[in-house]
C-alpha cells in the first residue's frame, strides 16, 4: 500500500505547475513561427442571430521585444481598405493604429480606449494583442487540474497588469498535454463574467502550432464574433519594414 501511495504521489507531482509557469508554457507553445501570413474571416452575429461577414488578410512578425501584426479588411465595401497595426510591448501598453480609408487618416488608439470594441465586433483592441505571459500577474499556488470536452486541462488564472485593461481577471483552460489554450473567461471591471472565448482548430504548420478558430461570446449582450484562419503560411521572410506605419496609407 505504501508503494502505491508513493507512486501516486510521484505521478501527481509531475502535474504540479504554478499559475505563472502554466502561462509561460502556454505562451511558448505557439512561439517560434518567425513570421506568418494568412487570410481571416470575421463573422459578427447579433442577439437575434443575424450575421455579417468580413474578410481580412493578416500578417505577423515575431520579435523578442514583442510581435508586430498588420490586418487589412478586404470586404465588404463599407470596411474595405481599413487597416489595423499593432506593436506589442512587454513592459508597457501596446502601440496601436487604425487607418480609416474614408477619412484617409491614421487614428492612434489611446491606451485608455483599448477596452473598446474593435470594428463593432466582440473582440476589443486589447484582445488583438498577442498573448504574453509577462503582461499579467498570477495568484500564488498551483494550477488546478480539470476536464473540458473530454480533455485533461489545467485551469489557470491571471490578472492584466495594465491599468487600462477592461478586465479584472481571466480564467484560462489549457490542454495538459500540449499547453494550447482551449477556453478563456474574461471578467469585467465589476468582476462579472463578460465574455467567453473558445479556441479550436489548432494544427501544426512548419512545425509550429497555429490557431484555426476563435469564437468570442459576449455573455452580457448575447452577441458573438467568430474568427477563422485559412491559407496560413509561416517563415516566409517578412521584415520590420513590412510593418512600418507608412504601410497603413499604401
Amino acid at each position: 500500500m505504501k508503494l502505491i501511495l508513493i507512486s501516486l504521489s510521484l505521478i501527481s507531482s509531475l502535474y504540479a505547475i504554478s499559475y505563472q509557469e502554466l502561462a509561460q508554457k502556454s505562451d511558448d507553445a505557439q512561439a517560434g513561427f518567425e513570421d506568418a501570413r494568412s487570410m481571416m474571416s470575421m463573422t459578427l452575429i447579433n442577439a437575434s442571430g443575424q450575421k455579417r461577414e468580413r474578410l481580412m488578410k493578416m500578417q505577423v512578425l515575431e520579435g523578442e521585444e514583442g510581435d508586430k501584426s498588420l490586418m487589412e479588411f478586404l470586404s465588404p465595401a463599407d470596411v474595405k481598405g481599413t487597416k489595423f497595426l499593432n506593436y506589442e510591448h512587454i513592459n508597457k501598453d501596446d502601440d496601436q493604429w487604425l487607418y480609416l480609408p474614408a477619412l484617409k487618416r491614421v487614428k492612434r488608439i489611446a491606451s485608455k480606449n483599448k477596452s473598446g470594441a474593435f470594428m463593432g465586433s466582440e473582440f476589443s483592441y486589447e484582445d488583438l494583442s498577442a498573448f504574453n505571459a509577462d503582461k499579467y500577474s498570477y495568484p500564488e499556488g498551483e494550477a488546478k487540474m480539470s476536464e473540458l470536452n473530454g480533455k485533461k486541462v489545467y485551469l489557470g488564472e491571471s490578472e492584466p497588469v495594465s491599468k487600462y485593461s477592461g478586465y479584472t481577471k481571466l480564467l484560462i483552460w489549457v490542454d495538459a498535454q500540449n499547453y494550447l489554450i482551449q477556453k478563456i473567461e474574461y471578467y469585467d471591471r465589476k468582476k462579472e463574467l463578460l465574455k467567453t472565448a473558445i479556441f479550436e482548430g489548432y494544427k501544426k504548420i512548419s512545425g509550429v502550432w497555429r490557431i484555426g478558430k476563435i469564437t468570442m461570446s459576449n455573455i452580457q449582450n448575447d452577441k458573438r464574433t467568430i474568427l477563422v484562419w485559412s491559407e496560413q503560411e509561416l517563415k516566409i521572410g517578412l521584415k520590420a519594414k513590412d510593418f512600418h506605419k507608412r504601410v497603413l496609407k499604401k
